[in-house]
């Protein structure tokens, strides 16, 4: 279900895997939709349907690239009639169309067979292509038994395709790589690149999507155009323990460089978690998240995410706090706006950090951690945070909140959200979702910002440095009886310093099921 946006014509085009019969996984075409700001959006005729060899048994995931002369193309996975998965293209019709309407595909596809020694039935999704040393490239995802795999092709005219000697990179005991993305961040500040640029002052980012897990991993490293190898530096795991652009319901993401704002943008599907067990849970159903910009944070070690600035146009109410002391057992409750569509920022402060609780080094897992010391479960200094989409007598509610740790020689920060008390409705999954937060706290100082669409929440802690969305189900806490809370678990009081809330309006969008 991923996605292939790109900007073309003074629109944003989003083309994205749907099924028109049902939010299952089946009957899937390329839909496409275009928006002038990202946040309202108008749906077109799909782009791409199974109607050629190449594609006969599916339209699967891919990329979009800008050629030189502004000729957008698509390539996407085509499960041929051999049931193969092959990389085709496609191209626009008219290309005088700002809309981008129709499209064809040519029949000198597939572009890309699965060679010798390549998993046919694991080979898929292209990625945005970038141009080095006079040769486009771009990368595939796929597996080796257990290896996950992202092969690498070159080619001159975008037309013909040879696969390089060795993978652009792999991974040990990592299983498919699907939707994988392979970009340029700079060092010197937020501004995105174009995914060709390369030189001293970038480092690259490659993240893949797990099928085995259902979420997804990056690596910060360096790319070596010359020798076709991109080698991730050590300061983060290279599996599935490393860092994440979200932990939680965060899947088939792909980003783009908009370049009318020099800004890389990540898009992401929510993915739906209405189900029975796990397994079930893990599947495609899913609803686009929130657009973000993402840059390096500036250590080189992560990326820092916000949601696009253009989400504020949405605000109307607003409700501002300061300086307000939450107390060991207090909910605050934030009124005045709409509980069940808001946006919230907020900032808590501590004066003192002597009453953490002490870290235990063989809490490595961090979505343990918070199932075990969750929300209500009293600490040192936290738990404090957000009741989000919480009913008026706390019967249903989704905590968003942070813990502080006192390791040997510093504080460790865990952030939560934990949808196990989100729902009265038996036989759901909800899961605690957790990460340790690599934030300074030498000002006493944490913040969030927590988005909440009805059955979506969508936080950012530290300024980005940690994201965590989660799909819950409320059966009580909905639209006028859903409310909002700041709380304190902690025995350390906890100051709401400053809170912003609004209300959101809804936009205009092409499905239902869109955000807001």
């Amino acid at each position: 279900m991923s996605t292939a946006p790109m900007y073309y014509g003074g629109f944003y085009h989003l083309f994205y895997q749907y099924n028109p019969k049902g939010a299952v996984w089946g009957n899937i075409v390329w839909a496409h939709s275009v928006s002038k700001d990202l946040v309202n959006w108008e749906a077109l005729e799909p782009a791409i349907y199974p109607t050629k060899p190449f594609d006969i048994n599916g339209c699967w995931s891919g990329s979009a690239t800008i050629l030189p002369g502004n000729k957008p193309i698509i390539l996407y996975t085509g499960l041929d009639t051999q049931n193969r998965q092959v990389q085709n293209y496609a191209i626009p019709a008219n290309l005088s169309d700002p809309y981008l309407r129709k499209w064809i595909k040519p029949d000198n596809n597939p572009l890309v067979f699965p060679g010798h020694g390549v998993n046919a039935s694991a080979f898929r999704d292209p990625t945005t292509a970038w141009w080095a040393d006079g040769h486009w490239r771009i990368i595939v995802g796929s597996r080796r038994k257990h290896r996950g795999i992202a092969y690498l092709y070159r080619s001159k005219d975008f037309m013909k395709w040879t696969q390089a000697q060795h993978p652009l990179h792999s991974a040990a005991n990592t299983g498919m790589w699907e939707c994988p993305d392979f970009y340029p961040v700079s060092i010197r500040g937020k501004n995105g690149l174009e995914t060709s640029v390369n030189g001293e002052h970038v480092k690259h980012v490659l993240k893949v999507s797990l099928d085995v897990t259902r979420y997804e991993y990056y690596t910060v490293g360096t790319y070596w155009p010359e020798i076709d190898r991109y080698i991730p530096e050590n300061t983060s795991a290279d599996g599935w323990s490393g860092m994440r652009y979200d932990y939680g319901n965060f899947y088939a993401s792909k980003t783009f460089f908009d370049a009318t704002t020099n800004r890389r943008i990540l898009w992401g599907w929510a993915n739906e978690s209405d189900a029975v067990d796990h397994d079930i849970a893990k599947g495609w159903a899913g609803i686009q998240a929130i657009p973000r910009v993402l840059w390096l944070d500036r250590c080189g070690k992560q990326l820092l995410q916000w949601p696009i600035e253009e989400l504020e146009s949405l605000r109307t109410e607003n409700v501002q706090w300061s300086n307000h002391e939450l107390s060991m057992g207090s909910h605050a409750e934030i009124t005045g706006i709409t509980p069940a569509q808001a946006d919230v920022e907020v900032t808590f402060s501590f004066p003192s950090l002597e009453k953490a609780e002490p870290f235990d080094p063989s809490w490595v897992d961090a979505q343990q951690l918070c199932s075990q010391k969750g929300s209500s479960v009293q600490g040192g200094v936290g738990p404090f945070g957000l009741l989000t989409l919480a009913s008026e007598n706390l019967e249903e509610y989704t905590p968003v909140f942070f813990r502080v740790f006192k390791d040997k020689f510093k504080h460790v920060v865990l952030m939560c959200s934990d949808a196990k008390s989100s729902s009265l409705k038996r036989g759901l999954y909800k899961p605690s979702f957790a990460s340790f937060v690599n934030v300074d706290l030498s000002d006493g100082k944490l913040s969030l910002r927590t988005l909440i669409d009805h059955s979506v929440v969508e936080s950012f802690g530290a300024e980005g440095r940690t994201c965590i969305t989660s799909r819950v189900y409320p059966t009580l806490a909905v639209l006028g009886n859903a409310h909002l809370y700041a709380f304190n678990n902690g025995t350390e009081s906890v100051t709401v310093e400053k809170l912003n809330a609004w209300s959101m309006k809804k936009p205009r969008m092409n499905e239902e099921g869109n955000r807001f």
